[in-house]
């Protein structure tokens, strides 16, 4: 069998039942290779010939004058047999099966997707789907996704893969709407008749611009390897994982969606959690979290500080970081020497350290790096979180900015409170210089502890 590498660099493409219609699927991606720059050459595959978006349409395979490495398919179940001997006869090295009518429909969908997965193993063919908008490759600007754009293919370090049809392509399109959540690589399963999640992992834990990997599961088909695979990769790279199927009644609307027979969760958690796999509960704890892994270094240990205009935020922040595990700083005697200077009110200059009145006497900026400064320097402390309000705008925050690039030897998280255009303003400033917002510092803390865990599972180790 050819590796999974060899197709995600592929560098010519056929669309066979890419319709002269502009609005169908199979046109529609024509029109995305086109639009996105992708370098190599393109072809459609219709019986009636013609073209779409300046593109030809050949009327079969053979017709093409060149060779092609990768063929995506967008015709009924039922014609996918013939077209994968087709592309097999053609040297074709792999194949993207968009079209949906599988095992995931019943009894005939599952015929043809064992035929298909015959044809493939007899022929060395390596395929993506059924059910799946296949790949992306945002190095070479490969895509098999009509809803692709350019602004979706610029590269980054986050890998992909998902158990779903649409998923990738939707979840990429909603991470490059953020500066800095760029793709690496998207690779979507769907019915996964041919790659598999295993194969998926094993390319993104060698993959040098994939420093981060995201996975979207519904079931696991051979436990042993993935697990195996897993144990490389998060020794390599943070693994995120989001799972489907969790309760008994999303486990029967799996069956439905891809075919897949959804594992009892309590095993596939603490069998995961063996291999270094971070669970996350859901999108936003996956966004959130990559953000912390993207934008910051690894603590060394588990103790927190707080910095607060909110001593109720604070609290129930203390509150949701001893859930996680995680520990309250106490400070160095430096530390509190140097908090002193601008914190007057000794019970405010405890941890957590309350701005508010003393910040008066010196001004936020002062206040806040001073306090940072110490924080930075105080081993005993592996992650600070700053809780501030964004009435402020960017501004005040460029003192920290200053304080903080290139110098950042523990997370360092903020969150703020504010109108919706005070926190666009600050909080577009802070992100953009490397420095991650959350809507509340409860999220930082589940981050954090995210963070804490894969430290542990690299060995990362100091002080405190």
């Amino acid at each position: 069998m050819r590796s999974v590498r060899e197709i995600l660099e592929s560098r010519s493409v056929a669309v066979i039942g890419a319709s002269r219609d502009p609005q169908k699927p199979g046109a529609q991606l024509l029109k995305v290779l086109k639009k996105v720059g992708f370098p190599g050459q393109v072809a459609g595959v219709n019986p009636q010939g013609g073209e779409v978006f300046e593109v030809p349409l050949y009327r079969s395979l053979d017709e093409i004058p060149f060779p092609v490495d990768l063929a995506v398919l967008h015709i009924p179940p039922a014609s996918i047999p013939a077209a994968l001997l087709d592309c097999a006869r053609k040297g074709i090295k792999g194949v993207v099966i968009s079209s949906e009518g599988f095992a995931e429909t019943g009894l005939q969908g599952a015929k043809y997707q064992e035929e298909v997965g015959t044809i493939l193993r007899s022929t060395g063919m390596r395929g993506f789907g059924p059910n799946t908008l296949g790949l992306v490759n945002t190095a070479t600007g490969l895509t098999t996704s009509y809803y692709a754009s350019a602004r979706m293919l610029k590269p980054g370090p986050i890998g992909f893969v998902a158990q779903s049809g649409i998923f990738v392509g939707a979840l990429l399109r909603y991470l490059s709407s953020f500066e800095g959540f760029q793709l690496s690589k998207g690779i979507g399963l769907g019915n996964k008749v041919d790659v598999d999640e295993s194969d998926a992992l094993s390319y993104l834990l060698e993959d040098e611009q994939t420093q981060i990997i995201g996975m979207y599961l519904e079931d696991v088909r051979d436990g042993r390897r993935f697990l195996e695979v897993a144990r490389k990769a998060t020794a390599r790279k943070p693994v995120l994982l989001l799972k489907g199927g969790r309760t008994k009644e999303g486990a029967q609307a799996i069956a439905s969606h891809t075919a897949s027979l959804a594992v009892e969760d309590s095993v596939f958690e603490g069998a995961i959690r063996q291999a270094g796999i971070l669970r996350m509960r859901g999108i936003d704890d996956f966004l959130r979290t990559l953000k912390g892994f993207l934008y910051m270094p690894l603590p060394r240990g588990e103790r927190i500080a707080l910095v607060t205009y909110s001593g109720a935020q604070a609290i129930m922040s203390i509150d949701a970081a001893v859930d996680e595990g995680l520990k309250v700083a106490r400070f160095s005697e430096a530390a509190r020497e140097k908090i002193s200077r601008v914190i007057a009110t000794p019970s405010k200059a405890q941890n957590p350290i309350d701005l508010f009145p003393d910040m008066l006497t010196h001004g936020f900026e002062k206040t806040a790096t001073e306090i940072l400064q110490a924080l930075l320097e105080d081993e005993g402390v592996n992650g600070i979180f700053f809780i501030s309000f964004a009435n402020f705008g960017a501004e005040p925050y460029r003192p920290i900015v200053d304080l903080l690039r290139g110098r950042c030897s523990k997370p360092v998280f903020f969150s703020l409170l504010g109108t919706k255009k005070d926190l666009e303003a600050s909080q577009i400033f802070l992100e953009e210089n490397g420095i991650p917002c959350f809507d509340f510092p409860e999220m930082a803390i589940r981050v954090f502890s995210h963070m804490w865990r894969y430290a542990r599972i690299k060995g990362v180790k100091g002080k405190g």
